[in-house]
């Protein structure tokens, strides 16, 4: 089967953070194990990079829009880089493939009959790119989002008949109740469907940092409809030589922060609609990383740098602790001192010293080699549909529940540890085949549990996988590997933290 999952494109004014890394973080763990599952995997990030906050950014610079989005489309594939994200494209608005493929799709919006020129009056934010209806106006005509004061704005533009597709729309989210998830974020969007669908400009003509509408030369496009499309153009031409689209298209799921819920939950479908194409089968919207009580924004200043903190912890710690502090799909607060204290207490402690402790006692009381045991019937049962279960959740994009169901299982490992104590069985050569037993379950225990952590902690996963012998990444019941192969010990997989100076 084929897995096709996106990140939002992020915006080119300004520098990533942390929730840049969120949602490409979210995406890769989902990539990642749906290629453990050998499903046929494709992973889309990007930037986008057209419209009238990167024109302004420039000017203030004194830099053109391209040399602006040029520098920034870098740092955005380094902090992609540098969270450890597997996505198999980075589409950028400007390529000559996405633009070429923009038009068409405009154009055949149009020939279907829902464009039509007409003027515009009304509230605008220029950070959000966005003309605001009446009930998004916050205190004072500000942005409720970025806290400035919006604009009256009057353009004669050409026009897409969102208001045509109320009635679809409501429709296809009721008949498909999973399509938005979590499921408030699909009430959201019914309700703003339900208030009445306005029509929307296509178009502006006070740019010129935009797609060229064919038809009309003194319009560009209004750039949520060019940044939309991403996810259908980059399939046509992100292998050389290779249309794509019909092997991924529609999306699995787009994954996207809450603030641009209303363009993809509905401006996004109405337009594919309107073009005769599928819409995406799933969107997951999450929450806002929290510092304080504030969403973390280049826009609001409060902003924590991915990169400092794979600097100190690493990207593994970094995956772990986002997905394990915050309910994914929920807004959650995060600091310095919760990366430490997780870091700590499960990284370090958990599941570090499980595999310690574990590859240790193989080498010192069977030098190194993996007994030939019965699993433990009780350990066993604990094990018993583990995959299934890990699998089932994060076919739901349910990232945080997925880790859960696997970390109940390490604890259970050290518990087991406790347990059956295998430096009290090593004394006695009567408690030998007992000894088996457990060593044998331990690390049986333990690479079932890593390969279901791999697309979380990619890197301590793989030096553990190789540290057991075990190169293949398919996911693997307990009990199903035998023992009699070799292990060898490691230095610890997540190191003490040492204060800072």
């Amino acid at each position: 089967m084929s897995f096709y999952v996106t990140t939002p494109i992020f915006y080119g004014n300004g520098e990533p953070h942390l929730g840049h890394a969120y949602s490409t973080m979210a995406a890769d763990i989902l990539a990642r194990h749906m290629r453990q599952r050998g499903e046929d995997v494709f992973f889309l990030t990007g930037t986008d990079e057209h419209g009238e906050p990167i024109a302004q950014a420039a000017e203030r610079e004194g830099i053109t829009p391209q040399q602006l989005v040029d520098r920034s489309a870098e740092q955005f594939r380094d902090m992609v880089g540098k969270v450890d994200s597997t996505n198999d494209f980075f589409i950028r608005t400007t390529d000559p493939g996405h633009i070429e493929r923009v038009q068409r799709v405009v154009e055949q919006v149009k020939e279907n009959g829902y464009v039509y020129h007409g003027t515009w009056t009304g509230w605008y934010c220029p950070r959000c790119a966005d003309f605001k209806n009446e009930s998004e106006v916050g205190p004072g005509d500000t942005c409720p989002i970025h806290e400035i004061s919006l604009t009256r704005e009057e353009e004669e533009n050409w026009f897409f008949r969102l208001s045509a597709f109320q009635e679809p729309l409501e429709r296809m989210y009721v008949e498909n109740p999973g399509m938005i998830q979590p499921d408030f974020r699909r009430n959201e969007a019914l309700s703003f469907i339900r208030s009445g669908l306005r029509d929307v400009s296509l178009s502006r003509s006070k740019l010129s940092w935009g797609v060229p509408l064919t038809w009309d030369a003194d319009q560009v496009m209004y750039v949520w409809f060019d940044a939309l499309l991403n996810y259908y153009t980059a399939l046509g031409y992100a292998r050389e030589g290779e249309d794509l689209t019909s092997r991924f298209w529609p999306a699995s799921w787009h994954i996207l922060a809450k603030d641009i819920l209303k363009f993809h939950a509905v401006y996004w479908p109405a337009f594919l609609l309107a073009a005769d194409l599928e819409p995406p089968q799933r969107m997951f919207i999450h929450g806002y990383l929290l510092m304080g009580e504030k969403k973390m924004s280049k826009s609001l200043g409060n902003v924590l740098d991915p990169f400092e903190v794979i600097e100190r912890f690493g990207a593994d710690a970094l995956r772990y602790y986002c997905f394990r502090e915050v309910s994914f799909g929920q807004d959650g607060s995060i600091s310095t001192a919760g990366f430490e204290s997780r870091y700590e207490t499960e990284l370090a402690n958990d599941f570090g010293n499980l595999a310690s402790r574990t590859l240790a006692m193989v080498v010192k009381y069977r030098d190194g080699v993996v007994p030939e045991a019965e699993p433990d019937a009780a350990l066993s049962a604990d094990f018993d549909s583990l995959p299934e279960r890990v699998c089932a959740l994060l076919d739901e994009a349910q990232i945080g529940q997925a880790l859960e169901e696997i970390w109940v299982l390490v604890r259970r490992l050290n518990r087991y540890v406790e347990e059956s104590q295998p430096w009290v069985l090593a004394k006695s050569p009567d408690d030998a085949a007992r000894l088996d037993q457990v060593l044998y379950g331990l690390v049986e225990g333990l690479r079932v549990v890593t390969l279901l952590l791999h697309p979380y902690l990619p890197n301590s996963s793989a030096t553990l996988l190789e540290a057991l012998d075990h190169s293949a990444l398919e996911l693997d019941g307990f009990g199903t590997r035998p023992g009699g192969y070799t292990v060898e010990r490691i230095p610890p997989l997540f190191p003490k933290l040492e204060a800072p100076e």
